[in-house]
């Protein structure tokens, strides 16, 4: 059997059953042919996602991570990004679960307005760790640059 789950594991857990995201998840898990895992810390792991969008190599709705890839094969070429995206079912289930999404996407639109890129000054990927997820922080756009000001 595997390690049981911490308090704060099970609490995540639960509130992402309640809040609809980890069924979310698994709804399209399946609509993109992903196979189903048991994951560590009480995670679905979703491997082999066929569908088009979103375009990232792993996302996340509610406990499932979902990957186009091998869990296996990303665990070994990229361990971080499952730490990364495991952040990110924390941040589900504070945002109420699949409200999250319209913020996940206003947070990438501001992001992109003040630099340019989708994930530099997003809130949710700079609290699920940049690097971790594969991302650069690219500079803030000068008309935005604090020192502008001065």
């Amino acid at each position: 059997m595997g390690v049981p789950l911490t308090a704060g594991q099970r609490i995540r857990a639960i509130v992402n059953a309640v809040n609809g995201s980890t069924a979310t998840g698994l709804m399209v898990a399946v609509a993109g042919r992903a196979a189903l895992r048991r994951g560590p810390r009480g995670l679905i792991l979703a491997q082999g996602y066929r569908l088009p969008v979103p375009p990232a190599p792993a996302f996340t709705l509610g406990n499932v991570i979902v990957a186009r890839y091998d869990w296996d094969l990303l665990n070994e070429h990229r361990p971080q990004l499952l730490v990364h995206e495991e952040k990110h079912t924390t941040q589900y289930a504070v945002c109420g679960g699949l409200l999250y999404l319209p913020l996940y996407v206003a947070a990438s639109g501001w992001s992109w307005l003040r630099t340019g890129d989708v994930a530099s000054r997003n809130v949710f990927e700079r609290g699920a760790g940049l690097v971790d997820g594969g991302y650069r922080e690219q500079a803030v756009r000068p008309l935005f640059r604090r020192d502008r000001l001065a």
